[in-house]
């Protein structure tokens, strides 16, 4: 449970997610990348880039500041780092599969929020966009690559990512492996 918790602290060095667009005008393609309190890319006008593109179709602009989860997301995963921490003090299987259970829980949720953030980018488009497409929505997909006019936009789980679901693993290893030691 320890390694656990050091693990999803990783949120706090690394990016937990990025989306990658591609097309011809951008063949080393366009990353922003998610962190759990911060939105970047491989340079400081990325934002800017992708907040670009959006506006010809009439997406928001992506605004880090408007977006609620990347002030509150940090305290979360401080809490669920104290918590594991708590689950190997208390070292009964109990705590070990609670706390896996809340992870599993909260990962869901944050991932079905950034399944309607997403969504709400990519339908709500605004009526005064330069380029309109009748019924055409421009929402990335939420894992996988998928085809978005001449866009290829790719979205995967960053370092950050991976860390954070070994965390979780880790954390349900602990609970079998307390079953299979007689305390």
């Amino acid at each position: 449970m320890i390694l656990a918790a050091v693990f999803l602290s990783m949120l706090f060095l690394f990016p937990m997610w990025q989306i990658t667009l591609l097309a011809p005008q951008y063949p080393d393609g366009v990353t922003m990348y998610i962190w759990i309190n911060k939105l970047g890319g491989d340079s400081p006008g990325t934002l800017q880039n992708i907040n670009i593109l959006n506006h010809y179709v009439g997406m928001k602009y992506i605004e880090p500041d408007s977006i609620p989860e990347l002030k509150y997301f940090p305290k979360i995963i401080i809490a669920m780092i104290a918590l594991a921490i708590g689950a190997a003090i208390v070292n009964k299987r109990w705590a070990y599969l609670a706390w896996a259970i809340l992870f599993v829980v909260l990962a869901a949720a944050g991932v079905y929020d950034f399944y309607l953030w997403e969504y709400d980018y990519g339908h709500n488009l605004s009526d005064n966009a330069p380029i309109k497409i009748p019924g055409a929505s421009f929402q990335p997909p939420l894992l996988g690559t998928k085809m978005i006019l001449n866009f290829i936009a790719k979205s995967y789980p960053h370092t950050g990512g991976y860390f954070a679901g070994a965390a979780g693993g880790l954390a349900f290893i602990a609970w079998w492996l307390k079953g299979k030691i007689k305390n």
